[in-house]
């Protein structure tokens, strides 16, 4: 007998069925009228399907069309990052480090709203007085905010289709869990449901609700990796350890880019953003010191100006060391190899240390011709001007190649009071800076030296 056909008992009174005989119909209570038959549980699937009807068909001709009304947080770094603002009925994952601030960014957000925003700030991890704590130490205006200690997804939920608020922030989503799932918070499985939990919540309501996330000890978000599908946006903030900065990054934004970036100060009353991030990430105190070079990147739509710092020096045993912090080792690896093959500067016995100031990751090729200039600059022992800028692309051939938006970075340049640009030999409109345009990375030593 095939796996989806089995034996079954049917009365012949009322036509009952049950898996094993017995002497009386228990729906009945007939005597002996339980006769054997065979059903086919596959058939008996494909009718239940049937009962259950089809799903909703939406035609998108009949949909209004609805534009985007975002909330202002009140910080414009915050709004840059989330594309513009907090979308109604979004579901945010706000994530990082232990001790890193996440908790009061989510205080600052939901008090930088206004007073026509009604929030609901529920907590599994501090009491209601730990948290008043901090929004008096944020001073932040807590009239349209309510607090709520609740741990369980249903609770949580129940409560916000009540008080019907415009934000819901969870603080965070390892403490909560759902009662449908037989398992401990914190776990995968809680953590999925309790998600979908509050993406329903968020969808049919049209409530922003932000999450609170852990992190692991490699970095990644605690929990399933379906939590980073299941919501609509991914914070991430980051840690910079030589100074008292945060990196406020989005690695998943259905309404926005990804590529934007911004920059907070922590203060004894909260984040403070930093209108002019280019200094940062230059180092005032390099002034006429080889090996150092600036640069210009470009996160999203703001270009801010970082100083790259190299060191050369003679390999004492064994093969050339090259080091990089805040840099791409095999794009500075690439660009070593390049300098000693198409140039007459020699690094097979040289150890190569570039680093980026202010800690910052850069990924951007328009950093390649400021990398290869500190690497010059140090192997041959001569400054570079501090007032120069150096953009462009390296090829593998030492050609210097354009970059995207150059005249916005130039521009950038410009207003940072910087005075010449080492820049590939392309035309520049505009520019009042003194365009030294160089075709391979001969010129860039022959200007070195």
């Amino acid at each position: 007998m095939s796996a989806g056909i089995k034996t079954i008992f049917i009365c012949s009174n009322c036509d009952a069925q049950f898996p094993k005989w017995s002497g009386r119909c228990l729906e009945c209570g007939s005597w002996g009228t339980l006769n054997s038959g065979v059903t086919d549980a596959k058939s008996e699937k494909k009718e239940a399907a049937k009962k259950l009807g089809g799903a909703t068909v939406l035609d998108f001709n009949s949909i209004p069309d609805t534009a985007l009304a975002r909330q202002r947080t009140g910080s414009e770094e915050i709004d840059r990052v989330l594309g513009g603002g907090l979308v109604p009925g979004s579901l945010i994952l706000l994530s990082g480090e232990p001790g890193i601030g996440k908790s009061t960014l989510a205080a600052q957000i939901a008090g930088g709203l206004g007073n026509k925003i009604m929030t609901i700030y529920v907590s599994g991890e501090e009491s209601a007085g730990q948290v008043k704590s901090r929004l008096q130490r944020l001073n932040t205006d807590f009239s349209q905010l309510k607090f709520v200690s609740e741990t369980n997804a249903e609770k949580i939920c129940s409560t916000a289709l009540k008080l019907k608020p415009d934000i819901v922030i969870i603080d965070s989503i390892q403490t909560v869990y759902s009662a449908l799932i037989p398992a401990e918070a914190g776990s995968v499985s809680q953590i999925r449901a309790a998600a979908v939990k509050f993406l329903e919540l968020s969808k049919e309501n049209n409530i922003a609700v932000i999450l609170i996330g852990h992190i692991t000890k490699d970095g990644q978000v605690a929990g399933p990796k379906s939590l980073e599908h299941i919501v609509d946006t991914v914070l991430y903030l980051e840690n910079e350890n030589t100074n008292n900065y945060c990196l406020l990054r989005a690695t998943k934004n259905r309404f926005g880019s990804v590529n934007e970036l911004g920059v907070l100060e922590m203060t004894g009353t909260g984040f403070k953003e930093v209108k002019n991030p280019s200094r940062i990430f230059l180092d005032s105190s390099s002034a006429n010191i080889s090996g150092s070079a600036i640069g210009c990147v470009l996160e999203g739509t703001r270009p801010f100006m970082v100083d790259l710092q190299a060191l050369v020096t003679k390999t004492v045993f064994g093969y050339p060391q090259r080091k990089a912090s805040g840099f791409d080792l095999n794009r500075l690896q690439v660009l070593s190899s390049v300098i000693t093959k198409r140039t007459k500067i020699n690094l097979t016995t040289q150890d190569i240390i570039l680093n980026v100031v202010g800690g910052l990751r850069i990924s951007d090729p328009a950093l390649d011709l400021a990398a290869c200039a500190a690497i010059i600059s140090s192997s041959l022992n001569k400054t570079w001007g501090r007032r120069t800028v150096a953009l462009g692309e390296v090829g593998l051939g030492a050609e210097v190649r354009n970059v995207f938006k150059l005249e916005m970075r130039l521009k950038e340049a410009e207003r940072l009071g910087f005075e010449a640009a080492v820049i590939p030999d392309v035309e520049v409109k505009g520019s009042k800076l003194r365009l030294m345009k160089i075709k391979n990375l001969d010129e860039l030593a022959e200007i070195i030296k």
